[in-house]
């Protein structure tokens, strides 16, 4: 199988197991009824060396960050929604990687919910992220720059460009997702 048709299976699998952007109230159902959804994400390395597409994002008070402006340190960008039960479920594994990492990776989370600050800003004081930030992208172009599929989480070196992504969850407190980002920061 080349790896051409390899790359679009696997995309179609993932694609099928993460959120679809049609989603919208049932993903907090099923938070509220603890459905447990078990991760779909496998480390990718066929677009390493693309750069981060440069996109202006806001925070819940209108602050606004280049995404240009975070070379000089590796960067974990998370593209997550509020109603993608799989990007919920990253969150807390995302903030302890923040917290364990500290000053060595920034992890970034970008929200791709339409209804911007009105729908995050409940969702983020609910949960009280230690080390987190709410970020918007209420243009949606890094999920159009990216991919479509909910959550999508790509590394990128201090130099700007890409390591690797994961389509779909990951479990970022296993031992596979630690060792790749080790890896990835002693470059």
């Amino acid at each position: 199988m080349s790896r051409i048709s390899l790359t679009l299976l696997c995309i179609l699998t993932l694609s099928v197991g993460a959120c679809d952007r049609a989603a919208t109230e049932s993903a907090q159902e099923n938070e509220a009824s603890g459905t447990e959804i078990v991760a779909s994400g496998v480390i990718d390395r066929s677009q390493a060396g693309e750069l981060m597409p440069v996109v202006n994002l806001v925070d819940l008070e209108g602050a606004e960050l280049n995404t240009g402006a975070l070379q000089g340190r590796p960067v974990l960008l998370n593209l997550w929604a509020t109603w993608c039960p799989p990007c919920i479920k990253e969150m807390p594994l995302l903030d302890e990687l923040a917290a364990d990492y500290g000053d060595a990776l920034k992890v970034l989370t970008v929200s791709q919910d339409l209804q911007g600050a009105e729908r995050v800003e409940p969702f983020w004081v609910e949960r009280d992220f230690e080390r987190l930030e709410p970020w918007l992208d209420t243009e949606n172009e890094l999920s159009k720059a990216l991919s479509d599929v909910m959550p999508t989480t790509v590394l990128y070196d201090a130099s700007g460009q890409e390591v690797w992504r994961v389509l779909g969850d990951y479990d970022w407190s296993s031992a596979e997702a630690r060792g790749a980002i080790d890896e990835a920061l002693a470059m």
